[in-house]
């Protein structure tokens, strides 16, 4: 069968190499793509945001499954359009991907499902906002309410932080996400990743992984898009992937069910492991970027088949399986990310990484001009290795950094620390 891949970033390269690998595939095209995906698919120059031009692509070139990578197409609503057409998608509709459009939309389901998250309340002023701060106290969580590509959370460790945060938001710092903003309390604990497959009522665990949000080594810094990522997260245990199972993805899927907005795709849910259990941070409508880098390198099942399956309603009738390995990335940045930075510099090195075990790199923001590598993104390239450990897997991956020749480009020496200390005993 022919597929199409929305999306240009290194969750869609992952995921372009990992359809490429299954024996149901006919042939894979990516719009509008990057270097790295190009390799194993079509790249096409399609505007994603006009939804009628994608419809007239797929049918014109008989694919049978469109994969929306982002968030962005999700919530302007290409799957239902998609789906009218008679056309596959995997990725949920308009009203299922509110959970990520909006973190307001998300608290009221949690409120109506009895899912454990933070206490909130949601403003659409800055002045009654500033006043909730004051009375609160610090330390306590701001986000802008719709989507902010990552960087639209402030965790205000002072009153100050958080003031300054509100009047980012409503002075428009992320555009329209800011128009609203939902402010929690601060939640005590670790921070992991749980993904799982859902086809509107069927609902299948699909991974854990641990990503790194600050820029710098040490947790420190602005919050960026991640700067790299590892699977499976040692801190969800069988026990916890239950209770979030139980307690938290299908309450939320059978609610969407019964409001008549079923979710179809991926659901990734952003939980904080505290004492009293597992709580909700936030949902993503779609794989998370750089997570899906790692799950990919772990799957050992056919993913093209598992996306047919949650497009299908038959999610009940597959298991996944994975590799027993640990997958670390490293993602490399242009200098300056996630503030300003240039653009059009060239990446030497590449092709000496392929000889390398276990090590594949997922371009995020790559072209070609006159045949030299060029970054045209923040993000540029998802350094990623599979090894034994968590540890084994970082070694891998740096030494592949290492040998890459960049030097306009930087990134984190320290993804993967928590789950090191933990192989060595030291947490």
């Amino acid at each position: 069968m022919n597929v199409l891949i929305i999306g240009s970033g290194g969750r869609e390269h992952a995921l372009a190499w990992a359809i490429s690998k299954s024996p149901l595939l006919g042939t894979l095209y990516a719009a509008p793509g990057n270097a790295g995906i190009a390799e194993v698919a079509t790249c096409v120059a399609l505007d994603v945001a006009d939804h009628a031009a994608v419809i007239g692509f797929a049918r014109a070139h008989a694919v049978e499954l469109v994969v929306i990578g982002p968030e962005a197409p999700l919530v302007a609503g290409l799957a239902d359009d998609l789906a009218g057409a008679g056309i596959r998608a995997f990725g949920p509709g308009r009203e299922a991907a509110q959970l990520e459009a909006s973190k307001g939309f998300t608290k009221a389901l949690c409120d109506e499902a009895g899912i454990p998250t933070a206490a909130y309340a949601r403003f659409a002023d800055a002045a009654a906002a500033r006043t909730y701060v004051e009375a609160r106290g610090a330390p306590i969580v701001v986000k802008a309410d719709g989507l902010a590509a990552g960087k639209g959370v402030t965790v205000a460790m002072t009153v100050e932080e958080a003031l300054a945060a509100v009047d980012a938001c409503f002075e428009g710092a992320f555009g329209a996400a800011g128009a609203e903003v939902v402010i929690e309390e601060f939640m005590e604990g670790e921070e992991a990743s749980f993904f799982a497959l859902c086809d509107g009522e069927t609902v299948v665990p699909f991974g854990t992984a641990q990503d790194h949000k600050r820029v710098g080594d040490g947790d420190t810094g602005p919050n960026t898009g991640g700067m790299g990522a590892y699977s499976p997260a040692p801190v969800l245990t069988d026990a916890l992937v239950a209770e979030t199972m139980e307690r938290i993805v299908r309450p939320t899927v059978a609610t969407l069910k019964a409001r008549g907005t079923p979710y179809v795709g991926v659901l990734y849910a952003g939980l904080m492991i505290t004492k009293d259990g597992p709580k909700l941070v936030e949902y993503n409508a779609r794989f998370g970027d750089p997570e899906a880098q790692v799950l990919m390198m772990r799957l050992k099942d056919d993913i093209l088949t598992l996306m047919l399956a949650a497009c299908d309603g038959t999610l009940d009738r597959v298991s996944v399986r994975w590799f027993d390995e640990a997958a670390l990335t490293v993602v490399m940045a242009a200098k300056g990310y996630p503030g300003a930075y240039d653009k059009g510099s060239e990446i030497r090195g590449l092709d000496a990484l392929k000889e390398m075990e276990g090590v594949r790199v997922f371009h995020a923001g790559t072209a070609l001009k006159d045949g030299r590598l060029v970054a045209t993104g923040g993000r540029v390239l998802n350094v990623t290795a599979r090894g034994q450990c968590v540890a084994d897997a970082q070694a891998r991956a740096y030494a592949a950094v290492d040998r890459i020749d960049w030097p306009e480009g930087f990134c984190r020496r320290d993804i993967g620390w928590r789950a090191v200390a933990r192989e060595r005993g030291e947490s």
